[in-house]
């Protein structure tokens, strides 16, 4: 007997294992200066490449099992993933110095990329165009009341148990959606539409995938947005101490400003349709870009260090630009993929994280205990990525023909 799970079911399930993500990086901010504390740092690592070499991890995973996606079908690619994320947590909780816990960190990132690829696989296999946007945006909406409450109710956890507890928490989590993933969902690539894992198939199908002057350039725009929220991800905990003094109640007001994320995504859920994705990202661009530079008028003025309240209202307005384009630029980059889709997400996910990655090291290398850089970045991304996505646009939109 085939199970068909309801609509609403599938985007829960899809944004929860999503969330995976978000939980692995945001759930450990208020424990980063314990885990320094406790197995110390020596230059040149540092406990932001707990965050930034997760993400690296994670590039390297999405070229792996994207591929994997295509020739095995989405489920059995998204447990295999939970297996590596599950590797890598034990590691990383019983680390004894900080390069065992990197270490572990960029196993997580492999892992997770499994749960990340393969939802946005399966969204593709069952939905197209401004519907994809909108499933997206539904699923992003669900998906940010992680980094809403996770800072909040991991400090507790720490507080109470030691860092190495939110591992504890990680293997919970990752155990229970991959019990319902297995229950609950079925396969939504059929076996007749599998593309063979054989280099040089990958390599004729990345090739084609990769000649699109359109995907490219989005996935340069996407690596460039997700690097103004990583560059935040590394740098908001000293950043909050450092220049206001904020250390208990950090998590407050990551959840303030969280909130612009998932209000920005609700409402593109119910405005995409209407307006279309391209046009609801050509204002997020436009929204972050501004932003940006209003964050560096009011550091200007006031040496880096604008007052608490103008810094949250032009925080807020940089991630609700944010929140509007997450869903829309994933859904633009997809669109031209097709019969690729496993592949595509892989590359596009894979590029842009190494974007991020670097936009995110190379500016929080600057950081000097202000909001400069950090304003600096939401400045860059949202201006370049929206002189990339109008060339993008511009470009052949035809879809990409695998070759089986």
């Amino acid at each position: 007997m085939t199970f068909q799970p309801s609509f609403r079911e599938r985007i829960v399930l899809y944004a929860l294992l999503t969330s995976l993500t978000s939980i692995s990086i945001d759930a450990l901010l208020p424990g980063l200066r314990q885990i320094g504390a406790e197995v110390g740092v020596q230059p040149p690592l540092s406990t932001q490449h707990i965050i930034s070499l997760f993400i690296f991890g994670m590039a390297f995973g999405e070229l792996l099992l994207g591929p994997l996606c295509d020739a095995i079908g989405r489920k059995r690619a998204l447990v295999l993933g939970l297996g590596v994320y599950a590797l890598g947590t034990m590691i990383a909780m019983l680390a004894g110095s900080l390069e065992m816990v990197i270490f572990g960190r960029f196993l997580q990132g492999i892992g997770v990329s499994g749960p990340k690829i393969a939802t946005r696989a399966m969204i593709r296999d069952q939905f197209e165009g401004d519907q994809m946007a909108r499933v997206m945006s539904f699923m992003f909406t669900l998906f940010i009341l992680v980094p809403m409450l996770a800072p909040s109710l991991a400090q507790g956890i720490i507080a109470a148990f030691g860092w190495r507890s939110i591992f504890a928490v990680y293997l919970a989590v990752a155990a229970m959606l991959g019990l319902w993933l297995v229950l609950r969902q079925p396969e939504t690539l059929p076996a007749d539409r599998r593309i063979s894992l054989r280099p040089r198939l990958l390599l004729s199908n990345g090739r084609r995938i990769l000649s699109s002057r359109r995907v490219v350039l989005l996935i340069v725009a996407t690596g460039l947005v997700f690097g103004a929220q990583l560059l935040y991800l590394s740098t908001a905990a000293d950043l909050f101490l450092d220049a206001y003094g904020i250390g208990q109640t950090f998590p407050l007001y990551f959840a303030m400003l969280a909130t612009g994320i998932g209000l920005a995504s609700f409402l593109n859920a119910k405005l995409v349709q209407r307006f279309g994705a391209e046009r609801m990202a050509h204002h997020g661009f436009i929204g972050l870009a501004l932003a940006g530079l209003a964050m560096l008028a009011t550091a200007a003025v006031w040496a880096g260090r604008p007052p608490l309240f103008l810094l949250m209202v032009l925080g807020f307005a940089a991630f609700f630009a944010i929140g509007v384009l997450f869903g829309n630029l994933n859904a633009m980059a997809m669109r031209s993929l097709g019969a690729v889709a496993g592949l595509g997400a892989s590359l596009i996910a894979s590029g842009s994280s190494l974007i991020a990655t670097l936009f995110a090291v190379v500016l929080g290398a600057f950081y000097d205990g202000t909001v400069l850089n950090l304003s600096a970045g939401f400045f860059l991304a949202g201006g370049g990525a929206l002189v990339l996505s109008r060339i993008a646009l511009r470009s052949d939109a035809s879809p990409v023909e695998a070759i089986r």
